[in-house]
């Protein structure tokens, strides 16, 4: 006699009933696009249905995510001002700063987080000063202490450092509790790729290097095992949780991560695996729901426990 696995199958009842792997609302964070100015509402041409927003223009969609039941947002800024290093991101009265603080009066049951970066504010689009065409690691860490404290002093619940610094969890985390902010967590971008999917963010962000990659500091796609010591470094470090970027193409890091280490893991579903499944459900050649909601569900199938995705709104409307 053969197994008839098919029995569990047979029918939505049975199938939900031994399902393993549930994909919640819940499990969102939305990004978003806060650039200074007034009278902005800009669709992003490589994210369609993603948009740029200025602080007056904003609840529309703060409304909408609202209403979702989407819990978190991650507050990307662009300044109206860029130089070599980057200090409109420690200006207490800077985008960011004031978006936090615009979020927390009018939506306080939202939880935000913050991008700590510095390639949105340079004038040459690397993450921290630039000494003889190379990033200086430490000179950008004193910077970035000096940004998470301003981020702190607006209200934002969670700080997520981009950059892939050497130190950057000691740093935040001594800038931070020096503070009195020993309350706030720090979502490292623990695992961060030199990755080709980051295309379409460069424009959302106008973030696009003026010289070089970012390959000295962003991690080899090739590199599995370099995750892990990544991940035990910022750990040590007193990170909260890790993220892996991008996240499709690094399922098994996921995993890896997933395995190895007890803080919860995020996914980062980066720009460019939005912009394929979008391009490609405009062209009729998938049925872009099903292909959204498979492509999460793996996410969080290989171990996720926090999913940043630019789908989130559009799976809410799915799930809720």
């Amino acid at each position: 006699m053969f197994s008839r696995t098919r029995r569990l199958r047979r029918n939505e009842n049975i199938r939900s009933l031994v399902r393993e792997t549930e994909l919640s609302v819940k499990d969102f964070v939305y990004p978003i696009f806060i650039e200074e100015g007034e009278n902005i509402e800009t669709e992003i041409v490589s994210m369609p249905g993603i948009k740029r927003f200025s602080l007056d223009t904003i609840v529309k969609e703060l409304n909408e995510i609202k209403a979702l039941n989407i819990p978190a947002v991650l507050l990307f800024g662009i300044p109206n001002k860029k130089d070599d290093i980057g200090s409109e991101t420690w200006n207490d009265n800077g985008i960011i700063q004031r978006a936090i603080k615009l979020i927390k009066q009018d939506y306080p049951e939202l939880y935000i987080i913050t991008d700590v970066c510095f390639c949105e504010y340079t004038s040459h689009g690397h993450c921290g000063v630039i000494d003889d065409h190379d990033l200086d690691n430490d000179a950008s860490l004193k910077n970035l202490a000096k940004q998470v404290v301003s981020h702190a002093k607006a209200g934002a619940d969670m700080i997520a450092p981009s950059g892939m610094l050497d130190g950057m969890i000691t740093t935040i985390r001594t800038a931070l509790d020096t503070n009195g902010f020993y309350n706030i967590p720090i979502m490292s971008y623990a695992v961060k790729y030199a990755s080709a999917f980051y295309g379409p963010f460069r424009d959302a962000a106008d973030s696009t290097p003026s010289f070089g990659d970012r390959r000295t500091y962003q991690m080899d796609p090739a590199n599995r095992i370099e995750a892990l010591t990544e991940a035990t470094i910022d750990t040590n470090e007193q990170a909260d949780i890790l993220m892996v970027k991008p996240a499709l193409s690094y399922l098994d890091i996921i995993r890896d991560l997933k395995t190895n280490f007890n803080t919860p893991i995020a996914c980062y579903n980066v720009s460019g695996e939005y912009a394929m499944i979008k391009a490609a459900a405009e062209k009729g050649w998938i049925d872009e729901d099903r292909v959204m909601l498979e492509s999460l569900l793996s996410m969080k199938r290989a171990g996720a426990n926090i999913i940043i995705t630019y789908f989130a709104k559009a799976a809410a409307k799915l799930l809720n």
